[in-house]
């Protein structure tokens, strides 16, 4: 997956914190819409902390971050429900991490709006391009 690097905002001070709570304000006909938090922040550098969703492979270029740690991987079974407030997590060029199911922090440059990856077709609304992914203990 190739993507453009991304830049935080020049005066920013540093990464803001971003919950799960705070990515959508509601949804009707067309979907989740966006909150006016997550809109001002794309981006910019924040930081949001969640559970790695259980991978397909051993060694991770990109993972799933959710609010609760999931029990199954949800790209393995047809029936599994996929929660509505999920980040796309994509490491850095050519980086790999090893799945966890610690709590992680990532912080990283956010970005929002519907994209589909061209080698996965993996479709995501909202994006960290992660400059760091910690466990949390």
């Amino acid at each position: 997956m190739t993507l453009p690097p991304d830049k935080p905002d020049p005066g920013s001070s540093g990464p803001v914190s971003l919950k799960f709570s705070e990515l959508y304000s509601g949804g009707g006909a067309r979907g989740l819409v966006f909150s006016d938090k997550l809109k001002g922040l794309a981006g910019q550098k924040v930081t949001m902390s969640g559970f790695m969703a259980p991978p397909l492979k051993p060694s991770l270029r990109f993972f799933v971050l959710t609010r609760q740690p999931m029990s199954i991987c949800p790209f393995c079974s047809t029936d599994a429900e996929w929660p509505a407030d999920i980040v796309l997590v994509l490491l850095p060029g050519g980086k790999e991490i090893s799945p966890t199911q610690q709590a992680v922090r990532v912080t990283g440059v956010l970005r929002i709006g519907s994209q589909t990856d061209p080698e996965t077709g993996f479709v995501s609304q909202v994006r960290i391009r992660a400059d760091k992914v910690d466990h949390i203990r």
